[in-house]
């Protein structure tokens, strides 16, 4: 299979079934189920076929024979694998039962992101995708069952994970959180050496006279500078302030993005440095809105079309003038915001699902969104304000808990998939 094609999938994929999409890509896996199948296993309303167990251990015996691997004993690595089949079953049916859908539209977008991400258009990915035996249609159904098991961990396992505003203190007060918080300047350097029996002095202002007047910093440092990094345009790459060479480290922060430094003089010759970009640290200004919205989330009882349905009636109900608020508070499946009267406060940039975001940035303060889909639900949304704020001590509080989520919803994930295969009505047949 095309290396690189397989690397852009893992990076796409969500981490806990990328084992079940790299299946795809082994053609010789992917063979007809044999008229003579059998059920291997109940799993509550559903069932495992021999077929389906003997692809996965075919794909895992490839997989460890590419790496050189030894082959764990064929019996533990069967036993292992029907459990990873059976904790799938158990959770395809939960999404069923819980009215996960993903639309046509959706799946879509995702193998048009998976092109893109392998820098290919549809029709190329296609065609890849046929040269490594694996046809498209069998490929989307993969990735619909990779996307509605990752919907319906994030729908369970979430609500599970609880980060304090101590935990979050405590995180940006540790030496990982204080890294995290620091700026980063991307830099570029010319040197002008004094073993080149130059003045100096005189040749950097000739450089940055030449730059005042649009010249390239790049082209003059590959004219000019005796630095190693000459050839790439001086440019020195990302650095921490603590990453930066000492004689810059006083100087770097002083500089805009696009300013050059004055010569800086030292033992070896003459220095010139521009800031060519920076991020992080603690200032960010965003445009953030005030946002209330309605969800309406398909569930046990109500099916996608009829959550859908009833974002439509409250729409309506909305635009013939009853208050937002009132419908939010006694109809919103945001039980928290719903509380509130719909209310989400002041988002950010990055906050919220694409579609969410989407929708805030096309809805003008004090209208109404028609009804629109997200992972959640069905939702309008209505914009009250806008404004410019610094969220810098926000954002870092905002990534110290999403690192601190992560690492704990790992860890609530394992749990919870226990949980369910135990609480499942499994019968093996072998």
């Amino acid at each position: 299979m095309n290396k690189s094609l397989l690397i852009m999938l893992k990076k796409y994929c969500f981490p806990a079934l990328l084992v079940v999409l790299m299946g795809l890509f082994s053609g010789q896996l992917m063979a007809e189920v044999k008229p003579l199948d059998r059920v291997i296993a109940i799993v509550d309303d559903g069932v495992v076929l021999q077929s389906e167990l003997d692809e996965r251990v075919a794909m895992f015996k490839q997989r460890f024979l590419a790496k050189g691997t030894p082959l764990p004993a064929e019996e533990v690595m069967r036993e292992r694998l029907l459990d990873q089949l059976v904790l799938e079953q158990i959770q395809l049916q939960m999404a069923d039962r819980l009215g996960v859908r993903i639309s046509d539209s959706q799946l879509n977008q995702t193998m048009e992101s998976i092109a893109q991400q392998n820098g290919l258009s549809l029709d190329a990915f296609q065609q890849q995708l046929a040269k490594d035996g694996v046809t498209y249609q069998g490929a989307r159904a993969q990735i619909k069952r990779e996307m509605l098991i990752s919907r319906v961990q994030q729908r369970r396992v979430n609500p599970r994970v609880r980060i304090t505003e101590k935990e979050v203190e405590d995180f940006l007060k540790s030496a990982a959180g204080k890294a995290n918080s620091q700026e980063e300047y991307r830099i570029a350097h010319i040197l002008l050496s004094n073993d080149s029996g130059r003045d100096n002095l005189a040749l950097a202002q000739e450089i940055i006279d030449k730059l005042k007047a649009g010249g390239s910093f790049a082209e003059l440092a590959a004219t000019y500078s005796s630095s190693s990094t000459a050839l790439d345009g001086g440019d020195l790459g990302w650095r921490k302030r603590d990453e930066l060479p000492t004689l810059f480290t006083e100087v770097v922060p002083k500089l805009q993005p696009g300013e050059v430094s004055p010569p800086i003089e030292t033992s070896g010759g003459v220095h010139l440095v521009k800031l060519t970009d920076k991020r992080g640290g603690t200032s960010k200004l965003v445009t953030q809105a005030k946002v209330r919205h309605i969800l309406i989330m398909p569930n046990e009882v109500r099916d996608d079309q009829a959550a859908k349905a009833t974002i439509d009636e409250l729409y309506k109900r909305v635009l013939a003038g009853e208050d937002f608020a009132e419908m939010a508070k006694e109809n919103s499946d945001d039980a928290v915001s719903a509380s509130a009267g719909g209310s989400l406060d002041w988002v950010s940039p990055g906050e919220m699902v694409p579609e969410f975001e989407q929708m805030v940035d096309q809805t003008a303060i004090g209208q109404i969104s028609k009804p629109f889909r997200s992972p959640y639900g069905w939702h309008i949304l209505q914009v009250e304000e806008r404004r410019t704020a610094d969220i810098g001590d926000q954002l870092q509080a905002n990534q110290a808990r999403q690192a601190l989520h992560r690492r704990r919803y790992e860890e609530e994930l394992q749990n919870w998939l226990g949980e369910i295969r135990d609480e499942a009505f499994v019968e093996l047949k072998i």
